[in-house]
């Protein structure tokens, strides 16, 4: 592997771990010229040291950096060599709601009973600001502000009643780990800031190994935009029909679509059935 091959590993890295260039620079104690100068491929040889460092900032394996299995290529493949499905799949994205978990629509019904105004009221004003929202635009104290000044009633607090009320997606879990085993995943969602963080943190997000969470308020795009998708492809470092998309959406299934990926619908309401789908999809 040449320097610029290995200046694209580690610029994959940085991405796929959510780090600007600063960021990395501080948390791997590397100058900001020394960085760009390697990202660019314009350093021979960088000091594995270097690269080890830049390894323990972005959580990534020494050896994926160093890409060590090409220089074994004579030698059998590992057991847990991630595979190509049938339909040419490598990499899969998985939404969040109505994908990874559901239910949290009740959260319209408790807060509607705990303010004594309309549920239909409030679940009017949330779609109305979730897109600033989840874009990044607006925090979640000036999202909660600015509805309960529409509502005319104090005290919506959204993290509250969606907590209260989201459950994990029965079958998910076992999917996530199968997929996981012989697959490169990410996450693509639209969603508010923390929150992913969070449904990692009490176990409603599995416990994976997700080789790219495309946060839409992170990086301040949602779906369906081209940018946001645009960001998954660059992360997932994929051929777009190597890229499988799995959502409850189907506006956000058919932006994906339309740059080339395979796209699979997910039903909320029949997650059996839909996860058969998806296995069968996946088979190699």
């Amino acid at each position: 592997m040449d320097e610029k091959d290995l200046g694209k590993r580690l610029q994959l890295a940085r991405k796929r771990a959510g780090l600007t260039q600063q960021q990395l620079c501080q948390k791997a104690g590397l100058s900001y010229s020394t960085l760009a100068k390697i990202e660019r491929g314009a350093i021979r040889s960088p000091s594995v040291f270097t690269v080890a460092n830049i390894a323990g900032a972005t959580g990534t394996p020494l050896e994926d950096l160093l890409d060590l299995g090409a220089k074994a290529a004579s030698s059998p493949a590992p057991t847990d060599a991630k595979k190509r499905s049938k339909t040419g799949v490598r990499f899969v994205y998985f939404d969040i709601h109505g994908t990874l978990v559901r239910y949290y629509q009740r959260a319209f019904t408790d807060a509607a009973h705990d303010l004594h105004v309309p549920a239909d009221a409030i679940e009017t004003l949330f779609w109305r600001h979730n897109d600033s929202l989840n874009g990044g635009q607006v925090s979640l104290e000036e999202f909660n502000s600015e509805i309960s000044k529409e509502l005319g009633v104090p005290g919506f607090d959204w993290h509250k009643y969606y907590i209260k009320n989201i459950q994990a997606m029965p079958g998910m879990e076992e999917l996530l780990r199968w997929a996981a085993e012989h697959y490169e995943i990410g996450i693509l969602s639209n969603n508010a800031p923390g929150f992913i963080d969070e449904l990692k943190q009490k176990g409603l997000i599995p416990d994976v190994e997700f080789k790219a969470v495309i946060d839409s308020c992170k990086i301040g795009a949602i779906k369906p935009e081209a940018k946001i998708y645009e960001i998954a492809q660059e992360l997932a470092a994929m051929e777009p029909n190597e890229i499988l998309f799995v959502d409850d959406t189907r506006l956000f299934l058919t932006a994906a679509d339309r740059l080339g990926w395979q796209v699979l619908w997910f039903d909320e309401d029949h997650p059996e059935d839909s996860i058969a789908r998806i296995k069968k999809h996946l088979e190699f």
